[in-house]
């Protein structure tokens, strides 16, 4: 005998349902990309984490492996070199025959320089990953978005991940903040040329999470960041599960070209 609550809570499960959906994670085996990966893998879809450390790797597929019926997979990767990127779209496709999201999630931090003091290596390390890797990685992952839409399955999400920092100041972050405003502008971009396949493209400008970025940080910025917080507090990791799977759903279908503040109210403070 079902009850009407037990009803309802089959029906929301299902409404959330991701199982034989194909996502793809960059960065994914730790920090947010891993949390991301989380509430993917729990929804029942198949997981392709794209990361730089084996050993990391092999520690995501090993928690992954164990929520849901979906596959995992891990592909040593660095967004900063194109041939990887490619290799793991490949080594992907061969093994889940299809992306249907792609959480260009990989990131570092900045040189922490004072304008001034910029120098060409600090700025151009920061974009090669920031923003030319998130490029690179919708390079080849929309090709394949596209081929299946001119063959009859249009549809496919891109989401990027930025900072508030793309919108708001901070001292000795210059090139962080201008990678991630340029990964707001590529976001747009993309949703505009690749709507007619039924691509979407959003961001979301992330703000005060603990990883291994901001524990590098020096403790008065933690301090002053959660003072102007109107919320108080860092970031949930745990509620970032569900926003990755609604924006990997169906139900995000007609929300494209945003960059979405994430952050406690923080852009508003």
């Amino acid at each position: 005998m079902l009850f009407a609550n037990d009803c309802a809570t089959f029906s929301a499960m299902d409404l959330f349902d991701l199982s034989g959906r194909v996502a793809v994670i960059t960065g994914g085996n730790g920090g947010l990309g891993l949390c991301l990966a989380r509430g993917l893998a729990k929804a029942g879809a198949h997981v392709a984490i794209w990361a730089r450390d084996e050993v990391k790797n092999a520690g995501a597929f090993q928690e992954l492996d164990g929520y849901g019926a979906g596959r995992v997979l891990t592909q040593i990767c660095d967004v900063a070199d194109e041939a990887q990127i490619a290799e793991a779209m490949r080594v992907t496709l061969d093994a889940l025959g299809r992306v249907d999201s792609c959480f260009a999630n990989a990131g570092r931090s900045g040189a922490g320089t004072r304008i001034p003091d910029i120098t060409s290596e600090g700025w151009d390390a920061t974009f090669d990953v920031n923003t030319r890797g998130v490029a690179l990685t919708y390079k080849y992952v929309s090709r394949h978005m596209i081929e299946r839409a001119e063959n009859g399955n249009p549809g496919g999400k891109l989401i990027a991940t930025s900072s508030g920092q793309s919108i708001m100041g901070t001292n000795k972050s210059s090139d962080y903040a201008a990678s991630k405003a340029a990964v707001n502008g590529l976001t747009r971009g993309a949703a505009f040329e690749l709507a007619r396949y039924g691509i979407t493209a959003n961001a979301l400008l992330f703000g005060y999470y603990e990883t291994a970025i901001t524990a590098a940080a020096p403790p008065a910025f933690a301090e002053w960041m959660t003072k102007r917080i109107p919320l108080k507090r860092f970031g949930d990791h745990d509620g970032l599960e569900g926003l990755a799977v609604f924006l990997a759903s169906s139900h995000s279908d007609y929300i494209t070209g945003t960059s979405l503040p994430v952050d406690g109210g923080l852009h508003i403070s």
